[in-house]
């Protein structure tokens, strides 16, 4: 692993001198911890500090897309959501292996554990309500006006994300689910009426979002990798999981006590949203159930990730036994 890593710092530090003329001193590269999907560092080069982002060695057909998450990020430069700013894409895997991009490393804080620890009281439920802000800001975007019109397509977007996450389940090689084929045909049949279309960023919740080093503002929202056009009812039911998942079950806080914590409710979160929204929708169902199914699907990705040896975390065998616990999750929300 040492001499693999030597290999891409010649590759990469013979690269970053031919294209952006950074060099003439040693380059230094360190994994970003926590990591499911893409596999991120952090390059510093003397005064000059990036983070680079990379697609996994084995990556699954339309998974993995960091070339959307540059394209999305660079566009929303100028829209008043809080991105780093994008350097460079390089879509040649010779170089390092895989496709990869470049971006600013921007100072913040990163909360994996949704409980906030270390942060007051105050602040937990200062930064929940920003999220909220911040999730109604994105949809408020005009995506058209920043040339995102071919981003996704507009219309039937449940619809179509079923069939996706449908095909993906099947790709992963799971074992039979009596979970999966129950939502298989349900989620179909019964998508709640009515479209609208936003910049859907399709992994929104607090582990995603950094906040300043000191205050409880938001000063960048990471990990575009399922961005795309869509109907914002599925991120903010996503982003709500945490009030419905456990402790150990990524990204939750249900058995723990939000209000002891400072943590507003799950209503106060989505009625702050809906105060900042400027579109009129209702998280139905339905919606909790999509979310959860997408997310055992992608669960049963880093599982067979996991299996093929090529999984970008330590713990992803691990993490990967949680996508029966969220097919049965979804299940309930609707039976």
């Amino acid at each position: 692993m040492e001499f693999a890593m030597e290999r891409v710092k010649v590759a990469l530090g013979a690269y970053l001198d031919s294209v952006l003329g950074v060099g003439g001193q040693a380059l230094s590269i360190e994994p970003i911890a926590g990591g499911q999907s893409n596999p991120t560092f952090f390059l510093t080069r003397g005064d000059v500090r990036m983070v680079l982002r990379k697609q996994p060695a084995a990556a699954m057909p339309s998974a993995h897309a960091i070339d959307r998450e540059y394209r999305i990020m660079s566009a929303l430069a100028q829209s008043g959501i809080a991105v780093p700013k994008m350097i460079h894409y390089c879509s040649d895997p010779a170089v390092i292996g895989t496709p990869f991009y470049l971006m600013d490393r921007i100072e913040g804080r990163v909360f994996n554990d949704p409980a906030l620890p270390g942060v007051s009281r105050q602040d937990r439920g200062a930064m929940y309500l920003a999220m909220a802000d911040t999730l109604a800001s994105l949809h408020a975007v005009d995506w058209e006006r920043l040339g995102l019109a071919d981003f996704g397509r507009p219309g039937d977007f449940f619809d179509r994300q079923v069939r996706r996450w449908t095909k993906q389940w099947g790709l992963a090689g799971a074992e039979p689910s009596s979970d999966i084929d129950f939502l298989i045909d349900w989620l179909p049949r019964n998508v709640p009426p009515g479209d609208i279309t936003t910049i859907a960023h399709g992994d929104f919740r607090i582990g995603n979002l950094m906040f300043h080093p000191t205050e409880a503002t938001v000063v960048g929202v990471l990990d575009w990798e399922l961005s795309t056009l869509g109907h914002p009812a599925a991120d903010v039911a996503y982003s709500a999981l945490g009030w419905k998942l456990g402790a150990a079950e990524y990204m939750g806080m249900a058995d723990l006590d939000p209000k002891s914590l400072g943590i507003p409710s799950e209503a106060e979160y989505l009625a702050r949203y809906h105060e900042r929204a400027t579109h009129d929708f209702a998280v139905e169902p339905f919606h909790t159930a999509f979310s959860l199914f997408r997310l055992a699907v992608i669960f049963e990705g880093i599982a067979a990730r996991a299996r093929q040896g090529t999984a970008t975390a330590e713990n992803a065998s691990d993490v990967g036994c949680l996508a029966g616990r969220f097919a049965r999750l979804a299940v309930e929300q609707v039976t």
